[in-house]
């Protein structure tokens, strides 16, 4: 990878990263529900109409808009808004790699290997000392709801292998116009119109800052920038910068909001990101289906990487990635 690449990887790792303490700054300025609507609402307009058609069926579009957009980004920002802090919040979140296997297992039939296995117990090890920590400072309750979020973002991570879209940009763009209008309606609906119009009535230049930010910046350029490393290195290449998310999340939180990094929470942190880094970069197990190409079952359908029998198209890699780890790293 060229240094300019290696570069925006890391900014990419930053921004999404820093994502988590400008959502804890903009939930002080509106309903949680309110303000993930927003963000979709700001990253879908006017940027949907720049980007083109949707290459991919609506059926996939509206599946990951609801899973993704409504329930995963719902339930993030309803339990920071319950006291979930930002830097652990960034730490949690990265379990869905381990969400993404099991779901995977299911559904796509793809058998884990020893090695997979062995970096999900130790993820999961690093989620207890995560609640163990979070239980002798905050709400479980709002633990809790982030990880069903990242549950919920397991489950999209299949559906969007399912879709492989082709242009991960285009493809989040069109997704974010579909949580939209069931946020707003479950906002109205549970946090009350009066708070709802006391927060728009009151927004300024910090609050419309937030909105912003993890609209445009995280949304639009994080994804567009990823896509495009994508496009243009293997998936195995480009995934362990997602790494770097809970670092730059938990540096951020510490620094601008205050929040103390535990001797529990870093030890959460070890085993979260090396129990990720095994699940996620372990190569999985070869397709045992007779005539099939003998690659890895879970090397197809990375966002901007080919199939079999998929022509190559301009900007897409020569050759499918044998490892894994393709997988959607925002927030």
């Amino acid at each position: 990878m060229r240094p300019a690449h290696l570069l925006l990887a890391v900014l990419v790792a930053a921004v999404w990263g820093v994502n988590f303490t400008v959502i804890e700054i903009g939930l002080g300025h509106f309903p949680p529900l309110l303000f993930s609507a927003l963000r979709f609402l700001v990253a879908a307009l006017p940027a949907v109409f720049l980007v083109g058609r949707s290459k991919v069926a609506w059926k996939w579009i509206v599946a990951v808009g609801l899973v993704l957009g409504v329930a995963k980004f719902g339930l993030l920002f309803v339990g920071m808004d319950a006291g979930m802090p930002a830097g652990l919040s960034s730490l949690v979140l990265q379990v869905q790699a381990v969400f993404t296997a099991a779901v995977a297992g299911v559904v796509l039939g793809e058998r884990p290997t020893r090695a997979r296995l062995l970096g999900m117990a130790v993820a999961l090890a690093g989620i207890a000392v995560a609640a163990l920590d979070e239980g002798a400072a905050g709400p479980l309750g709002a633990f809790a709801l982030v990880l069903a979020a990242a549950a919920c973002w397991g489950v999209s991570n299949v559906l969007t292998r399912k879709a492989a879209p082709p242009d991960a940009l285009n493809f989040m763009v069109w997704v974010s116009t579909v949580p939209v209008l069931p946020l707003l309606g479950l906002s109205l609906l549970l946090e009350g119109p009066a708070r709802d119009a006391d927060a728009l009535r009151s927004l300024d230049w910090q609050g419309a800052g937030t909105v912003v930010y993890v609209a445009w910046v995280t949304t639009v350029f994080g994804f567009g920038a990823w896509g495009w490393l994508l496009r243009r290195h293997p998936a195995s290449t480009v995934a362990p910068f997602s790494l770097l998310v809970p670092v730059f999340g938990m540096s951020s939180a510490a620094l601008f909001l205050g929040e103390g990094i535990s001797p529990l929470r870093w030890c959460a942190a070890a085993l979260l990101v090396g129990g990720v880094a095994v699940t996620s970069l372990a190569p999985a197990r070869r397709a045992a289906v007779p005539g099939a190409p003998d690659i890895p079952v879970d090397a197809a359908a990375r966002v901007g990487e080919t199939r079999p029998g998929r022509p190559v198209g301009p900007g897409q890699p020569r050759a499918i990635s044998g490892k894994g780890g393709g997988r959607w790293a925002s927030s």
